[in-house]
C-alpha cells in the first residue's frame, strides 16, 4: 500500500536480476540513470549464472527487456545522489506497484555529492503538510 524504497549509500555497487516467468515480454526502466545489461538468458537465474555475464563490453542502457521464461541481469553503481525510480514499462504492472525507488545518500554530507532541496520545490501527497527539512549541507 506504499512505495518500496531501497536505501543505498553513494557509490555502492548493485546487481539486479529481473525474472519473467510469464508468457509475454516485460520491460523495466531506470528513470534518469544508466546501467549495464550484462546478461539475458532463458530459464531461471542462479548464482552460477554469473560466470556467463558480459563484463568486458556490456551495453549502457536505461531500459531492459526480459523475454518470456527468461531473466536479465544488470549491474550499476549509484554514483549520483538522489531518488531514482525502477519500474515496469507495462502500464498495468507499473500502476499495480511493479516498481521501486532507490534513495542514494552520501555519507560525506558534502555539496560536492548532493545539493540541498531547492526552496521552490513543489510537494504533494503525504509530505505536502510536513515541514520542510533544514539544509543538510553547508
Amino acid at each position: 500500500m506504499e512505495p518500496v524504497v531501497l536505501n543505498l549509500t553513494h557509490r555502492n555497487f548493485m546487481e539486479i536480476i529481473f525474472e519473467n516467468r510469464e508468457t509475454a515480454i516485460q520491460s523495466y526502466h531506470l528513470c534518469g540513470y544508466a546501467f549495464f545489461a550484462v546478461a539475458v538468458e532463458t530459464g531461471q537465474w542462479s548464482p552460477e549464472k554469473r560466470k556467463n555475464y558480459n563484463l568486458l563490453d556490456a551495453v549502457s542502457r536505461h531500459t531492459i527487456q526480459v523475454f518470456p521464461k527468461s531473466w536479465a541481469a544488470i549491474l550499476l553503481s549509484f554514483d549520483n545522489c538522489g531518488m531514482w525510480n525502477i519500474r515496469s514499462e507495462v502500464w498495468d504492472r507499473h500502476y499495480l506497484g511493479q516498481q521501486l525507488y532507490v534513495s542514494v545518500v552520501s555519507p560525506n554530507k558534502s555539496l560536492r555529492d548532493e545539493y540541498n532541496m531547492p526552496e521552490g520545490t513543489l510537494v504533494c501527497g503525504v509530505v505536502e503538510s510536513m515541514p520542510r527539512p533544514p539544509p543538510a549541507y553547508t
